[in-house]
């Protein structure tokens, strides 16, 4: 069982890049967001994926920290790519494939900068407080990706093609 939590939790052993592990860790997300945007899921859908594997990351955050033995050990990766797919709710960035580049990178500095109050929900006990913070910074990142989508990418890239 230890090992199935540590492939998970390390998000299928990314986590173990010794270099931006987080960021390298978020990338088996893509495996949830592309098949979620082709199948064209509505927000209800989407919402309610996002709810069930942000659920899901919260006890297995907490297993693998006791497992690791160190609080929001860096090699844990589940919290950021099993709650990446906040950040792209209601978008329909298949009609511009490269958003998923921007969103990527807004939900990595959301992560990395933890805008209150994410940086304080990381004192919450264990699996929670793992998967809280990158809850709060992928809803502040799921704006940002709003505004872009809607004021950039509507108005100029969609409305020239």
């Amino acid at each position: 069982m230890e090992k199935l939590v540590k492939f998970f939790a390390t998000g299928f052993g990314l986590g173990y890049s010794p270099f931006a592990s987080g960021t390298v860790g978020t990338l088996p997300a893509l495996l949830i967001v592309i098949p979620m945007a082709i199948m064209d899921f509505g927000i209800g859908m989407q919402l309610a994926i996002t709810a069930v594997l942000c659920i899901i990351a919260v006890p297995l955050c907490s297993a693998a920290e006791s497992i690791f033995g160190r609080k929001d050990d860096g090699r844990i990766v589940a919290d950021e790519y099993m709650t990446f797919s906040l950040c792209l709710i209601g978008i329909p960035w298949l009609e511009w494939p490269a958003f998923l580049a921007i969103a990527f990178i807004v939900s990595r500095i959301m992560d990395i900068i933890k805008p209150p109050p994410a940086r304080e929900s990381q004192a919450l006990a264990s699996g929670i407080g793992i998967v809280m913070d990158d809850v709060l910074a992928n809803i502040y990142a799921l704006i940002v990706n709003h505004l872009i989508w809607r004021y950039a990418i509507v108005k100029f890239v969609l409305a020239t093609t």
